[in-house]
């Protein structure tokens, strides 16, 4: 195995983790910043007002991602795993 292979899947699994965080971390962006324009303009100032709409797009979004999700990261073990006797030998 060379230096260069591990490079690659190192890069592979980092692509796969940011493309596994990103709809959850972007819709918690989105919420965040719908729910802190709310806040300003009424000025509010309640945490709990911020974090359960939050938890409920977040749970929303992974609950429609999910197939997409668990896709991705089978296909990826999967190739992984096909390619396993070509890095040994």
């Amino acid at each position: 195995m060379t230096p260069e292979m591990v490079i690659t899947i190192a890069r592979e699994a980092m692509t796969v983790t940011a493309l596994l965080a990103a709809p959850l971390l972007l819709s918690a962006l989105a919420a965040g910043l719908i729910i802190g324009m709310f806040q300003a303009a009424t000025q509010i100032n309640e945490m709990t007002l911020s974090f359960i709409p939050k938890l409920l797009v977040m749970a929303l979004v992974a609950a429609l991602a999910a197939p997409w999700m668990l896709k991705l990261i089978t296909g990826y073990t999967m190739t992984l795993f096909a390619n396993i006797p070509g890095l040994i030998g």
